[in-house]
């Protein structure tokens, strides 16, 4: 089975793809470890990465394509990032956004990262902005459109668990036999 966790900055991705793995015996590629690896290799934050991404495309079409790559050679996974439910298209069963108000999200990168409130913030609009022009640019992806995704999630709105119990009865209660229903990825641009 091949899972898709997609999100902006603190919905909650990384521990909930690690939950859901976890819960289904998968294997567990977080394309967020990978981003911040390379951003590490170059003595950059994420948010510099990021804005150096936008100068060198290779940057994201090297990690989209190893995303992408993965997606299409393994059916026993949680796939996490940003694009991951767009990167795998047809190659997942289920493809799951996860969201929270500014706030909220915020909130957590402040307690996951030690960063003070007002850095944390305008890093994750900064992010936030410069992701969505590269992905138009680059792929004609709009971060925005939903459609593609079985599941949306609002994380804020139950407890870190709870998310993870009604993603599992989500996964569970899906049937194979409807992926013909599934809602298609059309108009991507993949060129790496």
């Amino acid at each position: 089975m091949l899972i898709t966790i997609s999100g902006p900055p603190g919905s909650g991705k990384s521990t909930t793809a690690a939950q859901l793995a976890e819960a289904f015996d998968l294997d567990h590629v977080s394309g967020g470890d990978t981003f911040r690896e390379m951003a590490d290799e170059r003595g950059l934050s994420p948010v510099e990465f990021n804005e150096l991404a936008e100068e060198d495309d290779q940057i994201d079409r090297d990690l989209d394509r190893r995303l992408r790559e993965t997606a299409i050679q393994r059916d026993d996974l949680v796939l996490e990032s940003r694009l991951a439910g767009w990167l795998a298209a047809e190659h997942a069963d289920v493809r799951i956004w996860l969201d929270a108000p500014l706030d909220v999200r915020v909130g957590r990168i402040v307690d996951r990262e030690a960063k003070d409130l007002a850095v944390a913030r305008e890093e994750t609009r900064r992010r936030e902005d410069s992701e969505a022009k590269r992905y138009r640019e680059y792929y004609d992806i709009d971060i925005d459109d939903r459609s593609i995704y079985d599941l949306v999630v609002n994380t804020s709105r139950w407890s870190e668990s709870a998310v993870t119990e009604l993603l599992i009865d989500a996964v569970d209660a899906h049937d194979p036999a409807s992926d013909e229903g599934q809602t298609p990825v059309e108009g991507v641009r993949y060129e790496f």
